[in-house]
């Protein structure tokens, strides 16, 4: 895996940025996508915001009242997944040229290994710039790309200077890259592994680099060991356009516990809403439905239903992860977190939807 140069294109605030091109007096205004606020009492979470959004504290998942209080002015818009889903295919096509091997992560972002068609980084660099204009003038939407030496460096490098942005990182500076970053930055280090690491006096991934590999092992398990390898900037995955997904799915943690029974369904089905562009646009099915929640005193439960057949159905989600979630809805307890995914996955060929169960 040595001497590879590897670019991750990410389409910056994807969602809103195609509602911009769609209606191009939208520019230069907040534009939120998401559940609907009604006049701030509404249910849901925010899916995307633009970069004016932000600028007034509206992220991704946020609850879609928070949102409204803190920028009651914004325009905001339900998914309009059908139009999400052609323009990442159109663009996706745009990336697959730039290189033989391509891995679609998502709706919104992709690697592609140039190794072979780039003498060095210098190269490469130029390279992305033309592939970011391209992308601009055939489908009007920004991106951010990140080159490193392999598929972690890449990722985090495209998340560096955002939006528009271009990030290259060395191979000789992947350790002066990484060392400052914090640790949450690495993947698969959500809440809980960072809050563990904290405990351990681990706030940067410089300082998780310096810990005994051993330590970490006894602490995390096998996690432990692949953590070490992101801090020390390793990665020897291939992109690959099977890739490696083994699932697909998105989870909220609430920013106050809920108990009422609508509010977590509408953000179940606000979450799946969210998820199911990725699943269309990468050609993908499922078999199994999973449920994730999460009890106020961090009590933890999960459940999954296989189906007989693969689907790339929304409805088909819905429903079952509706049935699924309905013995904690009836148990009166607050939630902290809910979460839904699909596994099982296989690329498409026949499928069935709801309306053939």
């Amino acid at each position: 895996m040595a001497g590879r140069i590897i670019m991750h294109i990410d389409f910056d605030a994807f969602y809103p940025s195609v509602e911009e091109r769609e209606r191009p007096e939208w520019k230069g205004r907040p534009v939120i996508v998401g559940a609907d606020p009604r006049d701030g009492k509404g249910r849901g979470v925010v899916a995307s915001a633009n970069y004016i959004a932000r600028e007034f504290g509206v992220r991704s998942a946020m609850p879609i009242s928070r949102a409204w209080k803190l920028c009651p002015h914004g325009i905001y818009l339900r998914p309009n997944l059908p139009l999400y889903v052609k323009v990442s295919y159109d663009a996706m096509s745009i990336i697959r040229k730039y290189s033989e091997k391509f891995q679609q992560l998502s709706i919104d972002e992709a690697f592609i290994d140039v190794t072979g068609k780039v003498k060095d980084f210098e190269e490469a660099g130029d390279l992305a710039e033309k592939l970011k204009r391209e992308i601009l003038t055939k489908e009007q939407i920004g991106s951010s790309i990140g080159i490193g030496p392999n598929k972690l460096i890449a990722k985090l490098a495209s998340d560096y200077r955002k939006p528009y942005g271009l990030t290259i990182v060395k191979p000789e500076d992947s350790r002066k890259f990484l060392s400052p970053l914090p640790v949450r930055k690495l993947i698969g280090i959500g809440p809980k592994t960072e809050a563990a690491l904290k405990e351990m006096k681990i706030d940067a991934v410089e300082q998780l680099a310096k810990v005994d590999v051993k330590i970490l092992t006894e602490v995390f398990g096998k996690f432990g060991y692949r953590m070490h390898e992101m801090a020390l900037g390793i990665d020897d995955s291939d992109v690959s356009e099977e890739g490696e997904i083994k699932s697909i799915g998105k989870e909220l943690t609430f920013e106050e516990d809920v108990d009422d029974p609508q509010t977590i369904l509408q953000a179940l089905v606000d979450l799946i809403e969210e998820f199911h562009p990725e699943l269309s646009s990468s050609g993908m099915q499922f078999k199994t439905v999973n449920l994730k929640v999460r009890y106020e005193n961090f009590e933890t439960h999960t459940r999954a239903n296989t189906l007989g057949h693969y689907s790339n159905d929304m409805e088909t989600i819905k429903k079952v992860a509706r049935n699924l979630i309905q013995p904690f809805l009836d148990s009166g307890r607050k939630v902290r977190l809910v979460g839904v995914r699909v596994s099982g996955l296989r690329f498409g060929k026949n499928q069935k939807t709801l309306k053939e169960l």
